[in-house]
C-alpha cells in the first residue's frame, strides 16, 4: 500500500514524485515503455530555466529522477495495463503484479502523431522535430518545413518564421483547418510559403544522419518533387494517453478533465502534465503542474486522514 502512485515519469510525473516524496508521502512511480518520456528523444532542451547553455534531455530527466529517489520516491518499471477507480484504495496494474494506493497522480503525457513514414523515427532529433518552441533555435537562418493545416502547424510555422531563413508549409489539401486570423498571418508572411495538395512520402537523408529534405508526393497527379530543407516540424496532432482510463475518468476531447487545478472526477485521482494540457504541451509547464498535483494530493491525503 503506497500514499500515492504515479503513473508516468515524464517531467510532469518525476515532479510529482519530488514532491510528494519530500512531503514523506510513500511514493511509487510507474516508468512505462519510455522512461523520462518524450524528453529523452530530444538532443538540447534550451528553454528549461535555469541551464543557460542548455541541457541534454536525457540528462535532465535523469536528475530528476535521482532527485526524487533522493527523497524517496520508489520506481517500477513496466507498462500500467490495467487500473480500477471504483473503489480505495485504488488498483494499479503492472503485467501480473497489482499496486495499490491512497491517492493515484496521472502524468502519462501525450503521444505526437507521425507521418509514418520510413525515415520519420531514423532522424528523430537530427532535423525532424514536434515542437518549434523547443527545437527551433537550432535553425536560424536556415530553411525548414512544417507539415500540418491546423492552428497548430500554422503556430509553428509563424514561430519559425522568426528564426529561419524561410517556412514551407506542407499540407495535404488546398485550403486549412486553421482559424481565419491563422490563415491570413501565414499567407501574408513573406517568409512562408505553402506547398498544396502534398504529402511528405519520405524524409531524406539517414545516410548523412541529418534532415537535408523532403521528398513530396503531390495527392492529385501523384508526381513526385523534392524539397531542400535542413528541417522538418510534424504538426499533425497529439493524442493523449488516455486509452487506460476510458470509462474511468472523465475525459473531454480525449483529454482528463481537470476540475479545481489537479483534481479529475475520481476524488482521491489527481492529474498532471500534457495528459490534460493540449495548448502548452511544453517540459516546464509539465513540471509545474506536477507540483501542483502533488501539493493537491498531499492535502488532500492529511484532510482524508483527519476525517
Amino acid at each position: 500500500m503506497y500514499d500515492v502512485i504515479i503513473i508516468g515519469s515524464g517531467p510532469a510525473g518525476l515532479t510529482a514524485a519530488i514532491y510528494a516524496a519530500r512531503a514523506n508521502l510513500d511514493v511509487l512511480v510507474t516508468e512505462g515503455d519510455v522512461p523520462g518520456g518524450q524528453l529523452t528523444q530530444t538532443t538540447v532542451i534550451e528553454n528549461f530555466p535555469g541551464f543557460p547553455m542548455g541541457i541534454d534531455g536525457n540528462e535532465l530527466m535523469e536528475g530528476m529522477h535521482k532527485q526524487a529517489e533522493r527523497f524517496g520516491a520508489q520506481f517500477v518499471l513496466g507498462t500500467v495495463t490495467a487500473v480500477e477507480f471504483q473503489n480505495r484504495p485504488f488498483k494499479i496494474h503492472i503485467d501480473d503484479t497489482i499496486y495499490s494506493a491512497k491517492a493515484v497522480i496521472v502524468a502519462t503525457g501525450s503521444s505526437p502523431k507521425a507521418l509514418g513514414v520510413k525515415n520519420e523515427k531514423l532522424l528523430q532529433g537530427r532535423g525532424v522535430s514536434t515542437c518549434a518552441t523547443c527545437d527551433g533555435h537550432f535553425f536560424r537562418n536556415r530553411a525548414v518545413a512544417v507539415v500540418g493545416g491546423g492552428d497548430s502547424a500554422l503556430e509553428e510555422a509563424l514561430y519559425l518564421a522568426r528564426l529561419a531563413d524561410h517556412v514551407t508549409v506542407i499540407h495535404r489539401r488546398d485550403e486549412f483547418r486553421a482559424s481565419k486570423v491563422m490563415q491570413e498571418r501565414v499567407l501574408n508572411n513573406p517568409k512562408i510559403s505553402i506547398k498544396w495538395h502534398n504529402v511528405v512520402d519520405d524524409i531524406l537523408d539517414p545516410a548523412q544522419n541529418r534532415v537535408t529534405g523532403l521528398r513530396l508526393k503531390h495527392t492529385l497527379t501523384g508526381e513526385m518533387t523534392t524539397l531542400p530543407v535542413d528541417g522538418v516540424f510534424i504538426a499533425i496532432g497529439h493524442t493523449p494517453n488516455t486509452q487506460l482510463f476510458e470509462g474511468q475518468l472523465e475525459l473531454v476531447d480525449g483529454y482528463i478533465k481537470v476540475y479545481d487545478n489537479s483534481r479529475t472526477s475520481v476524488t482521491g485521482v489527481f492529474v498532471a502534465g500534457d495528459v490534460q494540457d493540449g495548448r502548452y504541451r511544453q517540459a516546464i509547464t509539465a513540471a509545474g503542474s506536477g507540483c501542483k498535483a502533488a501539493m493537491d494530493c498531499e492535502r488532500w491525503l492529511e484532510e482524508t486522514a483527519k476525517a
